[in-house]
C-alpha cells in the first residue's frame, strides 16, 4: 500500500467502527431501526423517528444518485493540492440516507444532479477504506 497523505477518519471510533468495518470488507452498511426500519447515516444511539434504541447494521444497495455536489478549485488543504479542481458530493442512497463522498470516474464537468451512482471503495491505507461512488452503467 502507498503513503496516504489526506486526512482520514477515526476508524476507532466506536460510533462508526461498524460502518468502517464493513468499507474494509467492500461492503457498505448502515444503522437500520428494528422497529420502524428508518435506515440512518451517521449512526446514533435513537432512531429520529421513533426513538427506539435497538438496531441491525445492514448491507445496503451501495445504489443512489447525486442529490448535490461542489467542485473545488481552491486550495484549502495542501494534501489535496494534486486533486484540484476535486468535487464532494451529496449522495443520496435507494434506502435514504444522503452521504458525503466523492464522484470518480468521471469528469467535474459532467457531473450532474440525479445522476444515477453506484459504490465502490477505495483501499487507502491497510487499515482504512474510503467511499466513493461512481456513475452507473
Amino acid at each position: 500500500m502507498t503513503d496516504y497523505a489526506k486526512p482520514l477518519p477515526d476508524v476507532a471510533d466506536p460510533n462508526m467502527a461498524p460502518y468502517w468495518e464493513a468499507a474494509k470488507r467492500h461492503e457498505l452498511r448502515m444503522q437500520r431501526c428494528d422497529s420502524c426500519g428508518y435506515v440512518r447515516f451517521p449512526p446514533a444511539k435513537h432512531c429520529p423517528e421513533c426513538l427506539d434504541e435497538n438496531h441491525d447494521w445492514v448491507l445496503l444497495s451501495g445504489r443512489g444518485t447525486v442529490w448535490s455536489f461542489g467542485v473545488y478549485h481552491h486550495l484549502f488543504n495542501r494534501a489535496f493540492a494534486d486533486d484540484i479542481p476535486y468535487n464532494v458530493a451529496l449522495v443520496q442512497l435507494e434506502e435514504g440516507p444522503r452521504l458525503v463522498t466523492n464522484i470518480v470516474g468521471v469528469e467535474n464537468e459532467a457531473m450532474e444532479i440525479g445522476m444515477p451512482v453506484e459504490v465502490e471503495f477505495d483501499d487507502v491505507t491497510d487499515e482504512v477504506t474510503l467511499v466513493r461512488f461512481r456513475p452507473r452503467g
